[in-house]
């Protein structure tokens, strides 16, 4: 198999219900659906999943609406404690709720306890087998179809937005989307040069998720990387060479020229579209003095409603 989106890493159990059965490591589960047609070794699937996490049930990964997952069935890579263990049990058209254990995880060096995973929560889950496939050119032409739209609906979701705030946008061929309010000087951040940066980065509905700019910002250093050398996000990287020293703006990024279909959990859920607002400290031909990539981001405080 090629060209297939990984699956997406496991996580988390249901609390406790009626009818639930349980697979040898513990994942609670209950199936709707009734195919007599089981997925067997090899076969290639599409399928919806969606996480959930407490207290509030909130969801923090999700193919639904988006691009479904693509899997070949393989018994020798069953990971305990996962999803995984319910696919023999499942045809086309079936239903899965399902949950795991935190603490398991934990025991077996899938997460670690923070202030999302917490020590006896649950993280509830449910998945939907929407096809089994005869072959893999009917997989692969699927995926294409699912990939096109997907890039079609985050393309109009920036564009929206970008009509919502009244944004002036110029559209690069990657689908970003860039709002120069100062272009700076000539000599623009492109392939191989040397920038100094500083940016907030938000979701479209307003919440930051990263900055090193305003007074909530953690680290007010600017980050310094090579353009071209994947330290950043690839919408990033391109956005930005639009600009040079001096020059300030918004870049408009689609989820796939970001953090795509895992996103960064917990931070950034995966498809999600991202904004930064950047300021160009300096652009230059000297290489940086070691490689500084954007660390993954952390959750940024949020202004108190009185």
């Amino acid at each position: 198999m090629k060209k297939f989106i990984p699956l997406i890493a496991v996580l988390v159990v249901l609390a406790g219900c009626n009818q639930y059965e349980k697979t040898p490591s513990g994942v609670a589960y209950s199936i709707t659906g009734g195919s007599k047609s089981k997925i067997k070794q090899g076969q290639i699937f599409k399928y919806n999943i969606e996480y959930r996490i407490a207290p509030k049930d909130s969801v923090f990964n999700t193919t639904f609406g988006h691009v479904p997952g693509f899997m070949q069935f393989d018994t020798s890579r069953i990971s305990p404690h996962s999803f995984l263990e319910l696919i023999s049990k499942c045809g086309e058209g079936d239903k899965v709720d399902f949950s795991l254990s935190v603490d398991s995880l934990k025991k077996l060096g899938l997460l670690e306890y923070n202030q999302f995973f917490r020590k006896n929560d649950l993280i509830k889950g449910k998945m939907e087998i929407l096809k089994v496939y005869k072959g893999e050119e009917d997989a692969n032409n699927d995926y294409k179809k699912e990939m096109d739209d997907e890039q079609k609906r985050e393309a109009k979701d920036l564009k929206d937005y970008a009509t919502k705030k009244g944004l002036k946008v110029q559209e690069l061929p990657s689908g970003v989307l860039v709002a120069v309010e100062q272009a700076g000087d000539t000599m623009r951040a492109a392939m191989g040069k040397t920038v100094r940066v500083f940016y907030k980065g938000y979701f479209t509905d307003g919440k930051v998720f990263d900055s090193n700019m305003g007074p909530n910002a953690q680290n007010k250093e600017p980050l310094v990387f090579q353009i071209g050398s994947g330290g950043v996000i690839p919408g990033l990287e391109s956005g930005l060479a639009q600009f040079g020293k001096g020059g300030k703006g918004k870049i408009l990024i689609p989820a796939m020229q970001a953090y795509g279909v895992t996103g960064q959990p917990p931070v950034i859920p995966a498809y999600s579209n991202l904004i930064f607002d950047v300021e160009v400290a300096d652009v230059s031909l000297q290489a940086p003095p070691a490689p500084a990539p954007m660390a993954a981001p952390t959750p940024q405080p949020q202004p108190q409603k009185k």
